[in-house]
């Protein structure tokens, strides 16, 4: 696991300790993992762990569901280099 996923899952565990084990196919939207409250300071945080802006306009929320997706989405550019 990549140093920019361990972050995201510690992010999603710290504000929600209750959400229980993150598996790479969890619904973060569905299981409330990730908040209305807290989705902004995520997307800061995906930001800054990808080096990249995220533009609102091109947002999917499908990139968000599930941490599989935002490792690809957010974080695959990186092993590719």
């Amino acid at each position: 696991m990549s140093e920019p996923m361990r972050a995201v899952r510690a992010f999603i565990q710290g504000r929600n300790p209750k959400v229980g084990p993150l598996t790479d196919e969890l619904d973060l939207i569905d299981s409330r993992a990730i908040d209305s409250l807290a989705f902004v300071e995520f997307i800061f945080l995906l930001e800054e762990l990808s080096g990249e802006s995220i533009d609102p306009e091109d947002v999917d929320l499908e990139d968000f569901r599930i941490l599989k997706a935002l490792e690809n989405r957010f974080f695959m550019k990186e092993a590719a280099c």
